[in-house]
């Protein structure tokens, strides 16, 4: 559970520097938004602020349900670069391709890993890795199902302001690693 202490912990770090700097009005030097390149740091920083605390809350209670589970199954480092790795890819996702379907805003918060970290549990136990090889799908129907499965876990969470393709890339992204066991060590 070290790693997913040491997540919050930089979270929490993160919030308080989000409070102190809301006083000159700076809190959204972490908030990750396009062009990406004018405050590139943010593609990391995004990932660990957090909009409210009640933002913060949900997002810990879900990695301290997830979180400890993945850890068993892997080491600290690739723990930690896949909540990075996958929460800049689906912050980046979200703020380019909102940006496609409408005004871009803002993206904050660790939900797209958290979602990337359940789906990896999802694809990544020996049920499911079972049943997959029995019904010997085709890479691209395994690529398909992922898609939809990812879908239809973002929808549970649909909610005015919440970021549902960070969500969908975040399950995706969790699905195609937990189906390789990316993050397995044994």
């Amino acid at each position: 559970m070290r790693a997913t202490l040491e997540t919050l912990a930089v979270a929490l770090l993160i919030g308080l520097a989000q409070l102190g700097l809301s006083v000159v009005g700076l809190a959204g030097i972490f908030a990750l938004s396009t062009p990406l390149s004018v405050a590139p740091w943010t593609v990391v920083t995004s990932v660990y602020a957090h909009g409210s605390i009640g933002h913060l809350l949900a997002n810990a209670l879900a990695l301290l349900l997830v979180g400890p589970l993945v850890e068993r199954r892997t080491t600290r480092l690739r723990f930690h670069a896949f909540v990075v790795g996958t929460g800049a890819l689906a912050g980046v996702a979200q703020v380019t391709l909102g940006g496609l379907l409408g005004p871009s805003a803002a993206v904050l918060g660790l939900s797209g890993a958290v979602f990337a970290l359940g789906s990896y549990l999802l694809a990544g136990n020996v049920a499911s890795a079972t049943l997959f090889d029995r019904l010997r799908l085709s890479s691209r129907t395994q690529i398909l199902l992922f898609g939809v499965v990812a879908v239809v876990l973002t929808a549970t969470t649909a909610a005015p302001g919440v970021a549902l393709i960070a969500h969908a890339i975040g399950a995706f992204c969790g699905l195609v690693a937990g189906r390789t066991r990316l993050l397995d060590v044994r």
